[in-house]
Order: structure tokens, then C-alpha cells, then sequence
């Protein structure tokens, strides 16, 4: 499970984000009005060619902790990891929608399934090399898997422990002394990986983009020190990690060649990434762009409401505002097995009485924000499929609300509870709950507000036997598609009793079970979106969650900075593409 940022926008895909927007004054007499979004792909410099040379500094609020393949959860290589490790397959590396899907990095393509999608064979790149000039081969891939299953070095995605063969049981290297490892990955020859499956996965591609499938040579491994001089496979190795990960240093890798790698342009001589930065501090830096920070970027820090105000009164200054959408919806989540929850009429009356426009304002503002009617986000690649099974316009029906209270026998109205977090984030937080508070209030339904601090909200709404019957709820996809977004929340089967739960609704339905198993044969990835889809809208009409808003994501660039590419595979600029020449 993917740990959360603090700033909207998880540094790695998140299931779940909390964020923070702060207020600083970016532009001296500014006015206040909606920013002016930068043209992803204009890069700033007066609109000069990218070149390579020069140095990229990251001006980051988390620091990049834990910088080992095996520990990273991240998705089509992540961020700053995808500078240094390639994997399998990435994400393509162009705007918008373009930028959702995977595509060969190490293998020459996205795999080869056989035997329904159970068997996936790879086949690496000729001529593709670690830092010291040594070949990557399907063995270095093979091990690199198998370390991501080692306790030592615990945090990264959890899928392949349930995909792979075996994967439930195995420990890793350390652990195996036998010559194999892990058996249900085959490397046949040098150049050749093969994995065997459980079951039917046709999301193979975009999984095998996760740091985990990352190439690790075994006589370099220095277990859980690994971290602090990673071999790099990509256009850039570490030459320093202090504080762990608070200050990382890379410079070119002599050994990377872009003839091997068409998706990384690695313009930069240096990347200097420099974290634990309060939020305020790296907008501000990026907007005054003094000496370095001109070529400076974020990968992890949003702009808030005042800061985009301000940024409205400086043209200049909003050309440098980067917008991107991230596969993330906000919701209120029920919990069917605590009354009066558990009455149908009384979660419809809800989703009636909700204003979203209230919610939006209250999560930023249109510019930050898009209410939301489906639980999957509003992109092709998710399989979105435009639907609203409660009909009540942008601002509410309260009248339809109470008649359904009516007709669930609270003629007299109802008072319910609705747990938050107290973390000042704009979209689990108070002003979220607020305005949900006063619009059923207006449906005769008196909501009384629980805030918790966030790490007890967090333990509370993710506890099968202490979870709220209404909580304000957030999920992100691991990768673009509808699989890791209703999989996780909808499935009975992924219902966790003793750890962290995230089927809110403790839905065990087996029609749904069933469609996600047939989904998940498709390798046809469209025609899968399509299924989602339809899936997504026949678990809408229970009424189990109710959708409020997908966030918006906005982020400064520095003044020298060129070529900026916002995919919506995570809706953030794209540091292998930047230029500061």
C-alpha cells in the first residue's frame, strides 16, 4: 500500500492522499482571480528548444525515503526512481491520455500472455547495461523481483505476492538457499523472463512498470543498505543519499544509452533533489526563481486556493502552472452494517441531499477540483462511463431526500454521524465535512461531525470491526484502470479483517466477484474499460458510496525550465522529460 503525501498529490500512486494547500503571497499586489494554465509542453525559457546539459534541482516536502526498487511503491517507475531504475514496461511519456499506458522499457514489448493470461513472457532490450558497463540480464530482473519479498526490505506493491506462483509463501533470497528462488519466474536465457500466474492477469503490462521489476545485480546487493548506492539501469546513478533521502544527488550514467531507452530524454547533467521543505517554501522559491531554483521543479507540492489567486494577477507567473489529473476520487463512504446505514433509502436520500458545488468550493474551488457522479475517475483509460444514479443536480435535491426519509420512516428527519479527518487537507478535512453538514442539513438531517486526528482516522475507517458507518473516504488508482480502483474497494474477496480494510461497504457480492475475475482475463485493455465501466455504474446504483469530486493537481515550474510533459497516468510533470537549456 502506497504511503500517502501530504500535498494532494501522492509522491508515489496512492490509495489513499491526504492534502495541503498553504497560502503564501507569491505575487506582490496580485489580484484575486483564477490562474492562467501553462500549455503542458511549452516548458517555459521563452519557448527555446530543450538541449542537454546544466542542472535540475526538486524542490520537494517528502523526502525520498527508502530509495531501493524492492521498497519503492510506485507506479510506471515512479518519479525521481524512474531516473535511475528502469523496469519491464514504463509509462508512455506524453501528454494527457497519450501518457496513460504502458510501453517497453528493458523488454522489447509490453509481454507476450499465453495460457489465458496466466503466462507472460518477456524478452530484454540487446545492449541494455547497468552503471558499471556490466549487461542487464533476465536473471538481474529475476533477483530484483524476488529481494521485493525479503521482510528486510518490506513497502512496496503487494501484487505479486498474490499473482505469482507461490508468491504467497515465498521469503526471498535471503532466506532461500536454494539455487532456484523463486520458481514461478523462469529465465530460460539471459534475455528471457517468464512468469507463471495464479490466475488470469491482463494488467500484467502495467504492473510490471512498479520499481520492483526493477534489475538488481546479486553481487552488488547490500541488502538494506542497498538504498544508499543503488546500481542504476537508467540515464542517471546515484552519487549521493544523506538523510535518508532528504538530499539526493544524480549525474549521469556513462553506460545508458538512448538508444535503448526512446521514452527517458535525460537532458540535465545533474539532478540535485533537495526535501523536506515546508510547502510554502518550495512555492515560493519556484515563483521568486532566484539563481538555481530557475531550473528548479516539484514532484510532490501542490499550489493551494490563495496561491492560485495570487498567481492570477501575474501572467507571467501562470504560464508556469502546470495542470494534471490523477486517477483519484473523493467520496462519502458508508458502512451498510451499521444502522441506519443499512437501509437503501436512507444512503439515496443522502446522495440527493449533497451539494457538490458547496464541496468543490470547499475543496478549493473549480480549479482545483470536478464534482463527481462515478466512483471510477472521469478518464477513458479508467473506463469512466458517465452516470449518476441519484439525479440531484450540482447544488442537491433536498425535497427528493426527505421523501425518501419519509418513505424509511424518519418523517421527523434524521441525526447521523460523519467521521473526518482533522488534517487541514481539502479533501478528508473539515472543510469537506462541513459542507457536507450543511447541505443535509437543509434535507432535515442533522449530521453530527467526528474529527479525528489523521493517523486515528486512518486506523478507525480502515478497521472492519471498529469502521464508522459514514466517513469521508478517498482512492487512488496504482496504475491507470479500473481494476486496482474497484478491485480493492468492491471485491468480498480483498475484504481484510485483522488489517487495514478498504472495502468501506464490506460488499461481498458474487456477481461483482465474478465480473472482476472475467475483467482481469481481458488483455484487450480497452474492451476491459469498457467492463469496468458498466461495472462501476451497477455498483453505483447500491448506493454504497457517494462520489463528491475528483481533485485537480497544479504546480509551479521554474523560469528556465523547458519541455514539461503531464501525463494522466499521474497527473504531474514529468521529470525525465525536463530540460533547464
Amino acid at each position: 500500500m502506497a504511503e500517502p503525501s501530504r500535498n494532494r498529490q501522492p509522491s508515489v500512486p496512492a490509495r489513499r492522499v491526504a492534502a495541503l494547500a498553504v497560502s503564501v503571497a507569491l505575487a506582490a499586489g496580485a489580484t484575486a482571480c483564477g490562474p492562467k494554465d501553462a500549455t503542458a509542453g511549452d516548458g517555459g525559457g521563452a519557448g527555446a528548444a530543450p538541449a542537454k546539459g546544466g542542472t535540475l534541482t526538486v524542490l520537494n516536502s517528502e523526502p525520498q525515503t527508502n530509495f531501493d526498487p524492492a521498497r519503492l511503491y510506485t507506479s510506471g517507475g515512479g518519479k525521481v526512481p524512474t531516473l535511475v531504475f528502469r523496469t519491464l514496461t514504463t509509462r508512455n511519456r506524453e501528454n494527457g491520455a497519450a501518457g496513460a499506458k504502458a510501453v517497453p522499457d528493458l523488454a522489447t514489448d509490453t509481454g507476450r500472455p499465453s495460457e489465458n493470461a496466466t503466462v507472460w513472457t518477456y524478452t530484454l532490450k540487446d545492449g541494455v547495461k547497468f552503471e558499471d558497463g556490466s549487461p542487464i540480464t533476465s536473471a538481474d530482473v529475476k533477483y530484483g523481483i524476488e529481494r521485493s519479498f525479503a521482510a528486510e526490505l518490506s513497502g512496496g506493491a503487494p501484487y505479486l505476492r498474490d499473482w505469482l506462483v507461490g508468491g504467497d509463501t515465498y521469503e526471498g533470497p535471503y532466506k532461500d538457499k536454494s539455487k532456484d528462488g523463486l520458481k514461478s519466474i523462469e529465465t530460460p536465457d539471459e534475455r528471457t523472463i517468464v512468469f507463471h500466474l495464479r490466475k488470469p492477469e491482463g494488467e500484467f503490462p502495467l504492473l510490471a512498470t512498479q520499481t520492483q521489476f526493477a534489475p538488481v545485480p546479486r553481487a552488488k546487493d547490500t541488502g538494506t543498505k542497498y538504498e544508499e548506492h543503488p546500481v542504476a539501469s537508467g540515464p542517471y546513478k546515484v552519487v549521493e543519499n544523506t538523510g535518508d533521502g532528504e538530499h539526493l544527488v544524480l549525474e549521469r550514467n556513462p553506460h545508458w544509452s538512448e538508444k535503448t531507452d526512446s521514452e527517458r530524454h535525460a537532458y540535465p547533467d545533474t539532478i540535485d533533489v533537495k526535501s523536506g521543505l515546508d510547502s510554502a517554501v518550495v512555492n515560493q522559491r519556484l515563483a521568486t526563481g532566484a539563481g538555481a531554483d530557475a531550473a528548479a521543479v516539484t514532484t510532490d507540492t501542490n499550489l493551494g486556493p490563495a496561491e492560485l489567486a495570487r498567481i492570477g494577477g501575474d501572467a507571467e507567473l501562470g504560464k508556469r502552472v502546470g495542470t494534471g489529473h490523477f486517477g483519484y476520487t473523493n467520496y462519502l463512504a458508508f458502512n451498510p452494517k451499521v444502522k441506519p446505514f443499512d437501509d437503501p433509502k436512507v444512503r439515496q436520500a443522502i446522495a440527493y441531499a449533497v451539494n457538490r458545488q458547496s464541496v468543490v468550493n470547499a475543496a478549493g474551488g473549480s480549479a482545483l477540483a470536478e464534482p463527481a457522479t462515478t466512483f471510477l475517475p472521469d478518464r477513458k483509460t479508467f473506463g469512466y462511463t458517465p452516470y449518476d444514479p441519484f439525479p440531484a443536480g450540482r447544488t442537491g435535491n433536498p425535497q427528493k431526500a426527505g421523501e425518501l426519509l419519509k418513505e424509511a420512516g424518519y418523517e421527523n428527519g434524521l441525526a447521523i454521524t460523519l467521521t473526518h479527518s482533522t488534517a487541514k487537507n481539502f479533501e478528508t478535512g473539515p472543510e469537506i465535512a462541513t459542507a457536507v453538514q450543511e447541505a443535509l442539513k437543509k434535507a432535515g438531517i442533522t449530521v453530527r461531525l467526528q474529527g479525528l486526528e489523521d493517523n486515528d482516522y486512518k486506523e478507525k475507517v480502515h478497521s472492519v470491526q471498529d469502521e464508522p458507518g459514514l466517513f469521508i473516504g478517498g482512492w487512488g488508482a496504482d496504475w491507470p484502470s479500473g481494476g486496482p480502483f474497484l478491485a480493492p474497494v468492491f471485491d468480498g474477496r480483498q475484504i481484510v479483517r485483522g488489517a487495514a480494510n478498504f472495502n468501506h461497504a464490506q460488499l461481498d457480492d458474487p456477481a461483482v466477484n465474478q465480473e472482476i475475475d472475467e475483467i482481469n482475463k481481458l488483455t484487450d485493455l480497452p474492451a476491459a474499460a469498457v467492463r469496468w465501466g458498466a461495472l462501476d455504474k451497477k455498483i453505483g446504483g447500491q448506493a454504497l458510496s457517494v462520489p463528491l469530486f475528483h481533485p485537480v493537481y497544479k504546480r509551479l515550474y521554474g523560469k528556465d525550465v523547458k519541455n514539461v510533459v503531464i501525463s494522466d497516468w499521474d497527473g504531474v510533470l514529468d521529470i525525465s522529460q525536463v530540460a533547464v537549456k
